[in-house]
Order: C-alpha cells, then sequence, then structure tokens
C-alpha cells in the first residue's frame, strides 16, 4: 500500500495504552452510508447478531467472545458474518466494531483484517490483527479530521470489490440509503428491484446475509444513532427513524447490539472536525 493510516502508529507495541485523556473516556461513532465504527469502553453484551458483517478488536487487550452456541474463547480481533449471533465480556476495555454496508466489504475480505485466524461457524477469530488506527481514533479527539479517509484505507487494504451485489438488489440498498424510510414493505421493494416478492426475498437474503426486513430495520438503527449523534434526544431520534416510541427503539437496540441505549449512546456526541484557521 502507498500509505495506510492502519500503521501510522509504526512498531509501537498493540498493548502500549496512550496516556490517559478526557478523549479516552468518550465513545467514538461514525455513522457512514460505507463503513461505520463504534468505538469505546464495554462490558458485557448478551447474545445479538447484526444486519452486515462488523470487525471486532479489542483496542488494548484480549476479550471474551462466544460465537453462536460455541464456548468462550479469548481474542483479540475477530470478523462475525451477518445474521450470526454472538456475545463478548469486555470487562470494562474498549472495543472497536467496524460495520461494513452490502458491497462494502465482505466477510472473506475482512480476513485480512484479522490476520492469522481460525473458522469458528462462518467467523474468523484471531489474535492480532490491523487495530492500531481504530486505537487511535479512540484516542485522538480530532480524529474527525482523517477517520473517514482512515477507514477507507482500512478498506482497500482488505480489497473491497463492491461489484460483488447483484444490481437489483444494490438499487434497493442506494434506495435505502438515500431515505430510510423508504420501501416499508418488501413487496414494495421487490417492485422496485422488477421481480417477484418471493424472488426478491430470496436474492436479498442470498446476497446481503440477512432478510430484507432484517437489513431495513438496521437502516433505521443506523439512522437514529446518527441523530443522537446530532443532539437529538432518544425520543426525537427513535420517531425520527420511524420507531413507534423509545420503548421499540430500545428493544431493536438492545436486539441489535446486546445492550440497552444507554450502555453506547449516553451523553454521545459526533465528534466535530475542528474549524478551519
Amino acid at each position: 500500500m502507498s500509505r495506510g493510516w492502519y500503521w501510522r502508529e509504526g512498531a509501537k507495541d498493540l498493548n502500549e495504552r496512550a496516556t490517559t485523556s478526557a478523549a479516552d473516556a468518550q465513545p467514538v461513532w461514525h455513522v457512514s452510508e460505507g463503513l461505520s465504527l463504534f468505538a469505546g469502553a464495554l462490558g458485557r453484551n448478551a447474545r445479538h447478531s447484526h444486519s452486515v458483517p462488523v470487525f471486532l478488536a479489542g483496542l488494548y487487550e484480549r476479550f471474551s467472545l462466544r460465537i453462536g452456541n460455541g464456548t468462550w474463547q479469548r481474542c483479540r480481533s475477530a470478523v462475525v458474518p451477518a445474521g450470526l449471533p454472538y456475545e463478548f465480556d469486555m470487562g470494562g476495555s474498549p472495543l472497536a466494531v467496524v460495520y461494513a454496508e452490502p458491497g462494502r466489504l465482505t466477510v472473506g475480505e475482512m480476513h485480512r483484517l484479522v490476520g492469522p485466524a481460525r473458522s469458528e461457524q462462518g467467523a474468523l477469530v484471531g489474535q492480532g490483527g490491523e487495530i492500531s488506527v481504530l486505537r487511535q481514533s479512540f484516542e485522538d479527539s480530532d480524529s474527525a479530521v482523517w477517520l473517514s479517509e482512515a477507514l477507507e484505507d482500512l478498506a482497500g487494504f482488505a480489497e473491497a470489490r463492491a461489484g460483488a451485489i447483484d444490481p437489483r438488489v444494490r438499487r434497493v440498498l442506494r434506495s435505502l440509503r438515500q431515505d430510510h424510510l423508504a420501501f416499508d414493505r418488501a413487496d414494495n421493494a421487490a417492485g422496485a428491484a422488477k421481480l417477484s416478492a418471493s424472488r426478491f426475498q430470496h436474492l436479498f437474503t442470498q446476497q446481503v446475509g440477512v432478510p430484507y426486513r432484517r437489513y431495513r430495520a438496521w437502516c433505521r438503527m443506523r439512522a437514529a444513532i446518527s441523530a443522537v449523534l446530532d443532539g437529538s434526544n432518544l425520543t426525537d431520534a427513535a420517531h425520527a427513524a420511524g420507531f413507534s416510541d423509545q420503548p421499540h427503539f430500545s428493544r431493536e437496540f438492545r436486539r441489535i447490539f446486546g445492550a440497552p441505549p444507554h450502555h453506547g449512546l449516553a451523553n454521545a456526541r459526533r465528534r466535530q472536525r475542528p474549524a478551519a484557521n
């Protein structure tokens, strides 16, 4: 690679904890249509699964992970496919989670982010990986300046190929990214894809990894999180994203992330780019 943000810390020990600052105590959220990121201190998140594949990285140390109904294990990083249940226990240490939208990164491409790994029920579990840029985003209060570019460099390192999604499904995905309230019913989305409802449901699940309704719920959740980061309270953010009320939003948040909203969204705000001089 000509330039990879993930190695900007050179040969520093991955386990070296940076000097504590006010920024370290606050979670980092970066929400986008391609790659989204959460980085922050967590405890134990109950069994849950996502509508997109995720890359997990312990920022300073290993963590406990359980894939499906398997045994608990200690690891430093993992890639978990869409729809595969898992749970983890960070013990209060920071974890980074990268969420890859359909067509941006596949599980196979994300393998390079984990490094040497073993497969377990479709997940990849490793003891190292490309962690330093994610740790730096947590430590650097000015990470909004460079984080989007850094994540794109990380994706480039993983050799993403966006052309893998069927164009009919990609058309629906593009509409959902432009308007998370689009196509409230799968048959409406099927019409936009010019497919029968049954064929669309099958093709969408095959291409994305989860059923249409499940992925649409993720789009609404992403929109709600973005609204909270911009200053909305949970109730207003939930309504704006199409949830019937805050309890509905809270139930979906727990289902998707394995913890209640206040664990990851309490006092969260989007990091702003510093004003130009």
